[in-house]
């Protein structure tokens, strides 16, 4: 399960101006005008060229339950792109992100103090340069374990250390999520 690759996505599409197209016509004309063509779109959803015809004729209106979550999410990567990019922009360079998340958080701290694992609910701000560098790693396709060391370096530094004023030798773990959330 990639969270917090899927959060990041989420955070984007919030920016939207428009919805995604309804109908599965309507996304199918979509991804054919994207791709330019019904071979390229009948090969990313993995059905035949005359199958997506037909869609874009609107004589089938109603996919099987996978092809539906398939085109949806086709549809939603392409849509607005230029909308997603500034969103983007400007969580990275003026903004920010805030992350909400429930979380097992561990230390690594200076002997004598609590170093157990503990779950938390943190909903914290984190600087432009963490959320560019979360982007920056989305887009290269790096791993979710790196993700979310990001996400907790960025946790660690603002909320832990508060930039540095406290805890300066401590160390966090990120661990166990049952749900994190990003938004701009």
């Amino acid at each position: 399960m990639d969270r917090v690759g899927d959060s990041l996505d989420a955070a984007l599409e919030k920016a939207f101006t428009r919805p995604i197209p309804s109908g599965a016509g309507a996304r199918m004309r979509f991804l054919v005008r994207q791709l330019k063509g019904t071979g390229p779109v009948a090969r990313l959803l993995g059905v035949s060229r005359r199958t997506v015809e037909r869609y874009v004729k609107d004589q089938i209106r109603h996919p099987r339950p996978e092809l539906a979550r398939r085109l949806e999410r086709e549809v939603t990567k392409r849509w607005q792109p230029r909308v997603r990019a500034r969103a983007r922009q400007t969580a990275a360079t003026s903004a920010g992100l805030v992350i909400d998340t429930r979380a097992r958080f561990g230390y690594t701290a200076a002997p004598g103090t609590t170093d157990d694992a503990r779950l938390r609910h943190l909903t914290v701000a984190l600087p432009p340069e963490y959320a560019a560098r979360l982007f920056e790693a989305r887009e290269a396709g790096r791993s979710e374990r790196h993700l979310r060391d990001i996400a907790a370096e960025g946790l660690q530094e603002i909320y832990f250390r508060d930039r540095g004023r406290r805890a300066q030798g401590l160390l966090v773990e990120f661990t166990d999520v049952e749900y994190l959330d990003f938004d701009l």
